[in-house]
């Protein structure tokens, strides 16, 4: 390296270069590099590698101000391309649309439960940038609602709460007990669902035989699936069962695409609604990122999660469709059609609810037509909300004989899950017995189909060969015996499994 180029290095660190060059110093001391590549000491080679580095580093910076507030950033990593919608953290309280009275409340209830907290813990406590929290302790520390228990590292400190704003900890949490993430705004909430919508996307063939592929489906059930998802309205599934009809449901969700952003919570009008659920959503982390520094300023208060697919059955009631509030902690609740939106809602045994199939249908029968719905708060408010998912509508019973012809008119779609062929049974057992480890033997299956089947007039069902083979599997298990299929044996296994069917 050039003694320009030392000088050139010494004057970035210490602020002194040209004007044209302040905006990014390291920058134009990288470009210095390829002026002289004549690296003779090992204190240069080392020098040019440094400079390698940090030319890499300023090439990857994100433009910020050619980027909208909710668009994908440059991440340290590729972002999946279905991703339309990525949350940009936010610079300061109001960007974020919180007050600073809402994250104070946050911060008073958290540290009344934990007792002395760092600044750093406090804002990944709360899913907002250091910046802002440390500026906030600092006026409640002036307030002396908080005070320094002691130092902490990276110019930071230990909190705890002062008598004064302990007793003000105490009034907030008698009103309300949430002290996890900050929520975000209604209007943010229903922007994601716009962008997320699935509407928006249009499942081809391809995405449908890669959703089914570890199922056994005739073509003639894809083609009438196909349409059916791709309208995004919702469906019955109607038929015998045992043919796999809740199956089919779960894996229609992945014909649309793998990931959405959902809230943690949503603020509205002082009541905050938890939306994130660990029973019915699974987190999907981003990659880490390469470099030392994470650079994609993801908003922390969204949870990436899989497109969610929701399966409620008989246990279904009213409540779970309405924001339920804990009186004893004063969280409220989301419903199930708010969580399951930009994904899948499936109604399992339709027919067999707790609630009268009247109530329910009348419960969203306009949802189902206009895409919407009304919420009411326990504050009395009344709010729109988005009813964006697909509802599948899955029973063993003739749908006409269950609702009228309004409602089957709002639920265009109604496929029928029939029995499966011979030739499917015997492609079925193939499959379950690669699965379950069992040599597969057709002359043993052939005498299933002749002697249970054929002669007893008994139907086929496409769940028969896995709960038979599994009968197998678990007498030949206990009895120490090699896995095999044998006439014998599926005279056992019929034997239990038929004896009251």
């Amino acid at each position: 390296m050039t003694e320009a180029a030392k000088n050139s290095l010494l004057a970035s660190l210490a602020g002194t270069l040209p004007s044209s060059d302040k905006n990014n110093p390291w920058e134009a001391v990288a470009a210095s590099q390829g002026q002289d590549a004549s690296a003779d000491s090992p204190i240069d080679e080392r020098l040019n590698i440094i400079l390698d580095r940090i030319k890499q580093v300023t090439s990857s910076l994100p433009d910020d101000s050619s980027q909208p507030r909710n668009a994908a950033p440059s991440p340290g990593g590729p972002v999946h391309v279905e991703e339309t919608f990525i949350p940009r953290e936010p610079e300061s309280f109001a960007d974020a649309g919180l007050s600073e009275s809402e994250v104070e409340a946050l911060i008073l209830k958290f540290l009344l439960a934990r007792g002395d907290v760092n600044g750093r813990d406090i804002a990944e406590q709360v899913k907002l940038p250091f910046i802002a929290v440390d500026s906030l302790l600092r006026d409640m520390k002036n307030q002396q609602l908080v005070c320094h228990r002691g130092a902490a590292m990276m110019n930071d400190f230990q909190y705890q709460l002062t008598d004064l704003g302990r007793e003000r900890a105490r009034r907030l949490a008698q009103h309300a007990s949430y002290f996890g993430s900050a929520p975000v705004s209604l209007k943010d909430y229903i922007h994601s669902v716009e962008a997320q919508s699935l509407v928006k996307l249009r499942p081809t063939a391809e995405d449908l035989r890669r959703a089914f592929q570890d199922l056994l489906l005739n073509k003639n059930m894809l083609n009438h699936l196909g349409p059916a998802i791709n309208s995004g309205r919702g469906l019955f599934l109607f038929g015998p069962p045992g043919n796999g009809k809740t199956c089919i449901a779960e894996r229609i969700t992945a014909s649309f695409g793998q990931e959405i952003w959902i809230p943690r919570a949503i603020g509205i009008d002082g009541e905050i609604i938890r939306l994130y659920d660990p029973v019915n959503h699974e987190e999907m982390p981003l990659p880490a990122s390469g470099g030392l520094i994470d650079q994609r300023k993801i908003d922390r208060r969204w949870i990436r999660i899989r497109r969610p697919t929701i399966v409620t059955g008989g246990e279904l009631t009213m409540s779970q469709l309405e924001v339920s509030l804990n009186h004893a902690t004063g969280i409220c609740e989301a419903p199930l059609q708010l969580k399951s939106n930009c994904g899948t809602l499936v109604i399992d045994d339709f027919g067999r609810q707790h609630m009268r199939i009247d109530e329910l249908l009348n419960r969203w029968i306009v949802p189902l037509e206009k895409r919407y719905d009304f919420l009411n708060l326990p504050n009395g408010k009344k709010i729109r909300v988005p009813f964006d998912q697909l509802i599948i509508f899955s029973t063993n019973l003739e749908p006409r004989a269950l609702v009228d012809e309004a409602f089957l008119r709002r639920i265009p779609y109604k496929i029928e899950v029939v029995d499966p062929t011979e030739e499917e049974f015997h492609a079925l057992f193939a499959i379950m017995s690669t699965k379950l480890g069992i040599p597969y033997r057709k002359e043993p299956i052939n005498y299933l189909i002749e002697a249970y089947y054929k002669k007893q007039g008994r139907p086929f069902r496409f769940c028969h060969p896995r709960d038979l083979l599994l009968q197998i599997r678990n007498y030949c298990l206990y009895y120490n015996r090699p896995l095999e299929i044998t006439n014998e044996y599926i005279d056992k296994a019929v034997d239990n499994y038929f004896s009251v069917m």
